[in-house]
């Protein structure tokens, strides 16, 4: 098969991280038979720097000629960084928030597995923590309260502020839609998040999703409010398959799920349209303190990478691969410095981000 895939190198550790990727990638093209095509955008402080904007025309369209797109991380540190001066449509993650509008990207997916080899690492009780957790959290990512109308006004002498939060049942049907079927793959569970108690919208949104289950007459669908399952995660996180939800409550479960994973690091992430296409990245950001350290964890960005060829490719052998290498050197005990635990020092070996990079490639 031949993947074209538009690669965004972007900030901070950004270009290390997707370096690494790329030779696993390559490494499996070479394993497995493929021809790989990628070409390289700018986005982000790096187009800013270049262009005098986070994304131009001509990156987008160099972008949506791909077959999918895989990223660094872009931005820098907003107290230092001269991008940060600028208005906020000039700033790094503009660029990044208008490459999602151009391609639809409308469905988020996040895993946060604990590894076996990375238990010591997640802050959880150990009796909670030995039981280990593999879950997907599917967040709306183009509606909601972040999208909706918002304004200040001045009302009797006071500052008042308004957010809308807003969703249609189309919207809330094609994010069921994917986490049903991507929920058909894994477990044939999906448990829907909303505050149906309190939000009509919420309400409106299992209302929806109860109607697109009846065409999944094997996946099995519970509703959970909000605020009991940020209280799950942390008592009972292994119960979770695919988590269903909106975008501010996805965005904020998704945080809580990666920190009880041990390192966010280690977690990679996919924004689908309805089509095969993805933007694929990691969870974590730009890092700059480490920029040009060779201390990044590339591990995140080497999974986003697997879950590409499995979303955007269908390609679940080479993913598959990649994911047991990443396994394979966890297992033998290399670590970089964000995964490096003391406490079992005798028994690892710290490596940097070219090594960790390599030891995947060379297991495929």
């Amino acid at each position: 098969m031949n993947l074209n895939i538009t690669c965004i190198p972007g900030d901070g550790i950004g270009p290390e991280i997707l370096s690494e990727a790329k030779k696993v990638l390559l490494k499996m093209a070479e394993v497995y038979s493929h021809e790989i095509l990628f070409t390289d955008i700018l986005m982000g402080g790096a187009s800013i720097d270049a262009h005098g904007v986070p994304l131009t025309e001509d990156a987008v369209l160099k972008a949506k000629k791909a077959d999918a797109v895989l990223m660094g991380s872009i931005g820098g540190d907003p107290v230092v960084s001269p991008w940060y001066k600028l208005e906020p449509k000039l700033r790094p993650e503009a660029g990044l928030l208008k490459l999602r509008k151009e391609l639809n990207l409308f469905a988020n997916l996040r895993p946060a597995v604990l590894y076996d080899e990375l238990k010591e690492a997640c802050p959880l009780r150990e009796e909670i923590a030995s039981c280990g957790f593999d879950m997907l959290i599917i967040r709306e990512l183009t509606g909601g309260l972040y999208f909706g109308e918002r304004k200040t006004v001045i009302e009797n002498g006071l500052r008042k502020a308004y957010d809308t939060l807003v969703y249609d049942e189309n919207e809330v049907r094609r994010i069921a839609v994917k986490a049903f079927e991507i929920a058909s793959k894994r477990k044939n569970q999906v448990i829907s998040v909303d505050k149906a108690n309190v939000l009509d919208s919420s309400r409106l949104w299992r209302s929806v999703v109860d109607e697109v289950k009846k065409d999944y007459p094997d996946v099995t669908l519970s509703h959970m409010l909000v605020d009991n399952c940020a209280m799950q995660l942390v008592k009972n996180p292994a119960q979770f398959d695919v988590i269903l939800t909106e975008n501010m409550f996805g965005d904020i479960l998704s945080d809580e799920a990666s920190m009880i994973a041990g390192s966010i690091g280690m977690l990679p992430s996919a924004s689908l349209n309805e089509t095969k296409f993805g933007l694929y990245e990691p969870s974590h950001g730009s890092a700059p303190d480490i920029a040009g350290l060779d201390l990044a964890n590339p591990l995140a960005t080497i999974l986003s990478a697997a879950m590409m060829l499995t979303y955007s490719f269908s390609l679940d052998k080479e993913a598959a691969a990649i994911e047991k290498a990443v396994k394979q050197v966890l297992r033998e005990g290399y670590r970089t410095g964000d995964i490096y635990s003391d406490k079992a020092a005798s028994g690892l070996t710290k490596v940097g981000c070219r090594k960790m990079g390599e030891l995947v490639a060379e297991r495929i």
